[in-house]
């Protein structure tokens, strides 16, 4: 995914490691702050069983100094009035995810004029066997939306099929809000932004997953979970600021001689 210049934006996200789940206990849930240009995690945070997402939003986003001029991305579940207050007093921005935690909102949402507006953005994809089409239509709502701060709501509507299945299409209708106003983002940057958020699924969490093989870990002593995840965020985020594209080959490449990682990290 393209990022859009001019703003950085970041992507509050969570994953729950399933490696962690005793007979006794729950599965560890952690939550990251990724920036969405360069994949790299500027924070992250455990979320205990004792708490959920909602309440670590503030103290995750609190470890990144400067938040002025940039751009929070979140899904539904932080799609709450203390969130945008908190955004608004640190000078940031934010696009959200709006469905059925917030009944009322998502149906003013779905009951705008969209079939009145155009597409302000149309995107064509083809890959890994499958064709997806992506839409998005933007309106106004300076006034009649009942959340603080919203500007504009966007309606994104993505088609799928599989091209050996050309007649067979799924569709999935989502709403979002965000506070930038029009002379703030232009469609394609807001386009961008959205479809960054989903893509840390694949930078951040799927590397995880299928290269560090995060799930299947047995490290479950106190905090053991947690630390190992933050390392592998690090060692993620060292990569992709060297610009390796491929980290697995890059694990392979740099496990082949122990001066290589140091290299890497400036050490020698």
């Amino acid at each position: 995914v393209d990022i859009p210049a001019g703003r950085r934006a970041i992507a509050v996200d969570g994953k729950t490691l399933r490696g962690s789940r005793t007979a006794g206990t729950g599965a560890d849930h952690v939550m990251a702050a990724c920036d969405q240009g360069t994949g790299v995690v500027l924070a992250s945070t455990a979320v205990d069983g004792k708490t959920n997402e909602i309440t670590r939003f503030a103290p995750l986003l609190d470890q990144i100094s400067d938040l002025r001029g940039s751009v929070v991305t979140a899904d539904a579940m932080h799609c709450q009035r203390d969130h945008v207050t908190y955004l608004a007093d640190r000078g940031a921005h934010w696009i959200l995810t709006v469905k059925g935690n917030q009944p009322y909102l998502h149906k003013q949402l779905a009951g705008l004029p969209w079939k009145a507006v155009p597409d302000a953005t149309r995107d064509d994809d083809r890959g890994h066997g499958r064709r997806e089409i992506r839409t998005l239509k933007i309106l106004t709502v300076s006034a009649g939306i009942d959340f603080p701060h919203a500007a504009q709501a966007m309606q994104i509507r993505r088609r799928r099929r599989r091209l050996d299945e050309p007649k067979r299409f799924t569709t999935e209708t989502v709403y979002a809000i965000t506070d930038l106003h029009v002379h703030q983002a232009k469609p394609a940057q807001l386009a961008a932004w959205i479809r960054g958020h989903w893509a840390i699924e694949n930078k951040i969490h799927w590397v995880r997953d299928v290269t560090y093989d995060e799930d299947r870990s047995q490290i479950r002593t106190g905090t053991g979970q947690q630390v190992m995840a933050a390392l592998r965020n690090a060692a993620i985020g060292t990569l992709r600021l060297a610009g390796v594209t491929n980290i697995a080959a890059a694990n392979r490449y740099h496990a082949r001689d122990s001066a290589r990682p140091l290299a890497l990290l400036g050490i020698i």
